[in-house]
Formats: C-alpha cells, sequence, structure tokens
C-alpha cells in the first residue's frame, strides 16, 4: 500500500451508520446490495460485480448525469467484518483501456454494539490531466454515497 505522501490527492470520511457490521459489511461485499446505493447522488450502478476476496474483482459502472463513469480494481486485502483494501481504477471508456485515475479505497468496519462506524480512505497515486474535475468531486462523491448507504441500510 501507497505512504500518505504518495498520494496525488486523498479523502479520509467517516460515518457511523445506525446497523450491526455484519449488515454494513454486506452492503459493501455483496454485489446486488452494492449496486443499490454505489455512486453520488443522481447516479445508479446498471453493472456492478463484486467478489470480495484477496485477487477478486470490482467492477462498477456508475450511469447518471448522461454519463458513463467505469471503476474496476482488484481486492488486495479482506479481513471478514473489519477491512477491505481494493485498487480502484476509473476509465472513461468501456470497455476500460486506458485509466483516467489510479487509486486504493481502504474501508474499516468497526462494532460499536448495535453500530458501526465505518472509515473510508480513498487515495489517488495516479491521475490524468483529464482527471481533474473527477478529482474535485472526490470528496463530495464519497459523501453523497455514504449518505446513500445511510438511505440503504435503514
Amino acid at each position: 500500500m501507497a505512504k500518505q505522501n504518495e498520494y496525488v490527492k486523498e479523502v479520509t470520511l467517516t460515518r457511523t451508520f445506525d446497523a450491526p457490521r455484519e449488515r454494513v459489511w454486506k452492503a459493501w461485499t455483496e454485489a446486488q446490495l452494492v449496486a443499490q446505493w454505489w455512486g453520488p447522488h443522481g447516479f445508479t450502478a446498471p453493472v456492478c460485480e463484486v467478489d470480495a476476496r484477496p485477487g477478486g474483482a470490482i467492477l462498477i459502472h456508475m450511469s447518471g448525469f448522461g454519463m458513463l463513469a467505469p471503476m474496476k480494481g482488484v481486492f488486495t486485502e479482506v479481513v471478514e467484518f473489519e477491512r477491505l483494501v481494493f485498487t480502484n481504477n476509473a476509465y472513461m471508456q468501456v470497455p476500460p483501456v486506458t485509466p483516467l485515475i489510479e487509486g486504493i479505497t481502504t474501508v474499516t468496519f468497526e462494532d460499536l454494539g448495535g453500530k458501526t462506524r465505518l472509515t473510508v480512505h480513498n487515495g489517488i497515486l495516479k491521475a490524468s490531466p483529464a482527471a481533474a474535475q473527477a478529482l474535485e468531486g472526490m470528496e463530495p462523491g464519497w459523501t453523497q454515497q455514504l449518505e446513500k448507504l445511510a438511505d440503504f441500510l435503514k
């Protein structure tokens, strides 16, 4: 995993959900559940594949506002109910060819006795000049995505 100073940009968000850790974990690791909340407001995930095991793939196509934003990666660490680490490469086209952004996402799940404290760290390792707008929207996008997750978990 990259050291903090190697990131082009990074965002860390922490949120407490009124749901047990096992339920929040499933919302992140079962494709049919991820597809119901992934992406900022106004986006859906019509393609969603999640193989949450070390070496397993993640592929999500976010769709909204007349655009398609594919993301693919590989899980590098999976500690059940505790931690997910996956690469996340964003693309401008389908099928994905050259990454617009290359990053690493780390998600930790802390049991708070029926509630869950979730921390998401997204670190960008490389970004093309065309990714400037996407990088600007990283924090609001993740914030909205976690809002959608909270609604989904209700």
